[in-house]
Order: C-alpha cells, then structure tokens, then sequence
C-alpha cells in the first residue's frame, strides 16, 4: 500500500497519429505548454533537464525540476526523474494500436509540498480527480497538436 503521500498514476491516450509521430511530440517537453493548458511553463536546462510549473483546477501551483532518465526513440520509451513539490518518476510508452498509436503514461510520485502533505489524508480525492482532469486535458490538447502537425518543430 502507497503512503498517504505517495501517489501512482495511469493513463492510456489513444491518438490518430503515427507512433514516430506522437513519440517526435512528447519528447520535446519544452513545448508541453503550446498544447498542454496545465503545463503553465518550463524552462529547458540543457537537453536531459529542466524546470517546469503545472497547475491544474485546484488553486496551487506545483514546481518540479526534471532529469531525462531514458530517451529511446527506438522503443519509444520516454522517462524522467522529478523533484520539488513532487518527488518521483514519470514514464511514457508510445505504441502502435490500429491505425494510430497509445501513448500510456505512468507516474510514480511523492508529495514533498508542505500543503500537499498536510491536507494528504482529506484532499487525496482531490488531488485524485485535479490529476485527472489535467491528463484529459493534456490528451484533448495532444491530439489537437497532431491534427495541426505539432511534430514537425
């Protein structure tokens, strides 16, 4: 069993787009906040890191600094190691299904944010829910950033 503060994370994004192509998308984090509303900023450290700020419904705002664990573009395998208010790892798995691709997500993280670990036991369904609501977006954003051809940058 995961801790009060400690969070494990899914999601299955279907898209109508190449494999190479959605892969070619979400690594370039830098440009998460064209299609992505929740991703407020990021701030490139070099090419394996950086800094990011997300904020979803809830009215706080998480900072994160990220490092490229693995960038396979064979395997279309993208993951990375978070500090900051959230501590852990995120992981993006790109394949092929039908025409298209999935995208699975899976995030592994612990709150390290004073708020976020005071309110851990009334606010887990929210904070729940606030990361739901974001993924949908991003998903929404995703695939209208393949329709418009997003990749080729």
């Amino acid at each position: 069993m995961l801790g009060h503060n400690r969070y494990r994370f899914q999601a299955r994004w279907t898209l109508e787009a190449p494999p190479d192509q959605v892969y070619s998308v979400l690594e370039r984090a830098e440009e998460y906040p064209r299609w992505w509303p929740q991703v407020r900023g990021v701030v490139m450290g070099g090419a394996d890191g950086g800094r990011g700020r997300i904020r979803s419904v809830l009215p706080f705002e998480l900072r994160v600094t990220a490092w490229v664990m693995r960038r396979d573009p064979a395997a279309r395998v993208l993951e990375i190691v978070l500090s900051g208010d959230i501590e852990g790892w995120a992981r993006w798995t790109v394949r092929p299904c039908g025409d298209g691709a999935v995208a699975l997500f899976a995030q592994e993280v612990e709150a390290r944010r004073r708020l976020l670990r005071l309110l851990a036991i009334p606010g887990r369904p929210f904070f729940v829910v606030n990361h739901t609501l974001m993924m949908r977006a991003g998903q929404r954003g995703l695939r209208a950033a393949l329709r418009r051809g997003l990749d080729e940058g």
